[in-house]
Order: C-alpha cells, then sequence, then structure tokens
C-alpha cells in the first residue's frame, strides 16, 4: 500500500512515499521557499537526487508538483494518483478533541481551523495541504495525525494552569504538548530495545524547534511545550520558558502591540537572540573558537534542559533510559555531553569515548556500568505517521 506523508509547512512541503507495511521509502523530497521565484524543489529516489529551481507561488502549485514528479516516467515511482491509497497528515495542534489518528472530515477540518490561534506558524500550512491534496489524490483516505495526540494521556495535574477556572473551560486553555509523533516513535523504539514491560524514560527532541518528555509505560504524562509551540526548552528562534511579566514589560517599553512580542518570542529570540544565529552548527563552530556569545548560548540551552531531565526524573520516580533525538540530539556531540555533565546523581553518566560515534542505528552512549541508559536514537516522523495511517486503514477500511 503506498501512502503519501506530508508535512505542510508556512513556506515548504516534504513528503515521503513509503510502502506499507513494509515502511520501504520508495522517495522522498522537499519544496523550499514557496511563494517566491525561486522556489527550490528537490526529489530523491533511492540513490538518485533531482533538484531544481522553479517558480512555486503558493502551496496548490508545490503539491502539483509533487504529484507530477511522483508520475515522472524516469524518477517517479507511480503510473497515476490513485495508486496513492491514503495521504497522512501532519498537523501539529488537534487541541484536546484527538487522542488518535482520524480520517479526515469536514469537521475535523473545522477543528484544525479553530485552532489557528492556538499554532499560528503551523496549523494554517496544514490545513492549506490537507485541503490541496484533496484535490489532486481524490481516490486516497486523507488522513490527520496530530503532534498533540500523543500527550492527551498527560494527567490534569500536569496540563491544567493555575489561572481562573473558566478560561480553562470556556477557552480550553491548557498544557497540550507537541512533537507527539516523534516522542510517539523514539519512546516506543527505546522500549522494544531495553526489552522492559515498566518503563520510565525521558525523551529529549532537539531541532530547530525543541521539547522534553516524561513517559512511563509508554504512556506521555509530561511535555515542555504547553498551550502553544513556545514554551519550555530554549529553540532555534524561540524564547522557550520565560517569566510572563516580560511580555507585559515589553508591551510597555516598546508601545507595542501583543503580535508584535509574540513575533519576538517567535522568530527572533532562542539561539538566534542570542547569537544571531539558529543553526546550532555553527554556533558551535564559532563557539569552538572562542565566541563567548555562542559558548553562553549553548550554556543556557543545555542547563534548561538539565533542569527539565531533573523534574521529570522525580515525576517519573526513576529512570531507566534518557534519549536524545532529532537532528541536535542525534548529531551534536557537543549538546549531548554538556547535558549529560554533572547528572551522576540521577545515574546517567556519558562515555564520551561513545558519544563521539556516528551512527544510524540506535546506540547506548553511557558508561557501561552506569544506572541509566543513555541512547541516540533517530527519529522518523514520516514513518510513524505512515504507520498510523496504516493501522488506521486496517481498522476502517
Amino acid at each position: 500500500m503506498n501512502i503519501l506523508v506530508i508535512n505542510a509547512g508556512s513556506s515548504s512541503l516534504k513528503y515521503q512515499v513509503i510502502d506499507m507495511p513494509s515502511q520501504n521509502v520508495k522517495c522522498r523530497g522537499l519544496v523550499e521557499r514557496i511563494g517566491m521565484e525561486d522556489a527550490i524543489f528537490t526529489h530523491k529516489k533511492k540513490d538518485e537526487k533531482y533538484s531544481e529551481v522553479v517558480p512555486i507561488l503558493n502551496h496548490k502549485i508545490g503539491l502539483e508538483k509533487i504529484a507530477s514528479t511522483l508520475m515522472d516516467a524516469r524518477i517517479g515511482v507511480i503510473n497515476t494518483v490513485d495508486e496513492i491509497m491514503a495521504v497522512g497528515h501532519r498537523v501539529v495542534h488537534g487541541g484536546g478533541n484527538y487522542s488518535k489518528t482520524v480520517v479526515i472530515t469536514d469537521d475535523v477540518k473545522n477543528n484544525i481551523r479553530e485552532l489557528f490561534d492556538l499554532a499560528p506558524l503551523h496549523n494554517p500550512a496544514n490545513l492549506t495541504g490537507i485541503e490541496i491534496a484533496e484535490t489532486i489524490f481524490t481516490s486516497a483516505k486523507q488522513i490527520a495525525v496530530f503532534d498533540t495526540a500523543f500527550h492527551q494521556t498527560m494527567p490534569q495535574k500536569a496540563y491544567q494552569y493555575a489561572i481562573p477556572k473558566k478560561y480553562f473551560e470556556t477557552y480550553k486553555i491548557r498544557a497540550y504538548g507537541f512533537h507527539g509523533i516523534s516522542h510517539k516513535y523514539v519512546s516506543e523504539k527505546a522500549i522494544s530495545y531495553l526489552g522492559i514491560k515498566s518503563s520510565k524514560i525521558i525523551t529529549i527532541h532537539l531541532g530547530n524547534g525543541c521539547s522534553i518528555s516524561a513517559i512511563k509505560n509508554g504512556k506521555s504524562i509530561e511535555n515542555s511545550l504547553g498551550f502553544g509551540p513556545i514554551n519550555g526548552l530554549i529553540m532555534g528562534t524561540r524564547s522557550g520558558d520565560i517569566d510572563p511579566s516580560i511580555i507585559f514589560f515589553l508591551m510597555k517599553k516598546l508601545n507595542t502591540s501583543a503580535d508584535a512580542v509574540n513575533a519576538i518570542l517567535q522568530k527572533k529570540s532562542g539561539l538566534f537572540g542570542l547569537t544571531g544565529f539558529s543553526d546550532v552548527r555553527e554556533i558551535e563552530e564559532k563557539a569552538t573558537i572562542g565566541d563567548t556569545e555562542c559558548e553562553n548560548a549553548l550554556q543556557l540551552a543545555a542547563y534548561r534542559i538539565q533542569k527539565y531531565i531533573g523534574g521529570y526524573a522525580t515525576i517519573l520516580n526513576g529512570l531507566d533510559a534518557l534519549v536524545f533525538t532529532a537532528g541536535i540530539g542525534e548529531n551534536s556531540i557537543l549538546t549531548r555531553k554538556m547535558v549529560c555533565t554533572n547528572l551522576s546523581f540521577l545515574g546517567i553518566e556519558l562515555d564520551q569515548t561513545k558519544n563521539q560515534i556516528r551512527s544510524s542505528s540506535i546506540r547506548e552512549i553511557q558508561k557501561d556500568n552506569a544506572p541509566v541508559k543513555v541512547l541516540v536514537i533517530p527519529t522518523n516522523e514520516e514513518i510513524e505517521i505512515a504507520k498510523q495511517s496504516y493501522q488506521l486503514l486496517q481498522m476502517n477500511p
């Protein structure tokens, strides 16, 4: 069964065609700079890579480009669009309505639309991808896989804020958690790898967006992202946790609007705000040659992660494994080293030699006799989306 996985961003479209249940990735690609005359289209089939600069002025043109490429005689993988049995869409915010993957209906689309205010950078683009895919892949089931769904197992003491109850009841202001597709994928991999039925795991998703989860017996009980995808850990351009009074202080001092301050916290803060760079690779490179601002930013980011590890180990009442994943978590030797420093009282002891090893497989990087496993597990949100889509179709053919 061919499942097309689509991850629609505000100016990008990532896609993969995955044969299920074998999980064989037939092709993958990316449309970048949507809305520009010099958009970049990249398509990869096995070891063959095709790339071009082409005008892609909106998502519709981008998805049409993807569809035509999938049917290309040389680099395509299907003959007609009808060979795509399902399109699995990553949707960032599902609110409290969805604890599992669903077939997309008008009601589902309306619910996604109602959550625009909570995820303004993501949900509008996600819905656009869905609506356009419906017009191109007309015989396929359109399926929504929500980033918030995995975290719907969080208890009320974890998700409710100490604000007047009427705002929780009327506006559904609560913590929802994000990156659930990734946290679910790597936690299941970790549990299978550890081979234990009762498990206490902390998963750390570190990319341009970052979050950390406490997972007990395969269920999420805490996540550092809350009402929207901005708080918690320090991210590429997002601030992470700040004192709420800063928002009002900036509005007054800058004589500006809430939207303007929101833009500062979402797009101009985090590592970018501290250094002028949002890419950890650049920051690490400059830190190694003595850039004090970059050194400080790395220290701040690692310190914030350590605070969450301590808190989550407490609510789990112990720890079996600490998992690093996503672009930074999988590839940054320095970040893992800094995060695991001075955590021996929790049983976290990093082996510096093992930490240097690069691999695409699950690997252990703790000292041989350390009580807590420290694992690096490559995430694969696309495979997880395809897997959940396939499982849903098996239950609802």
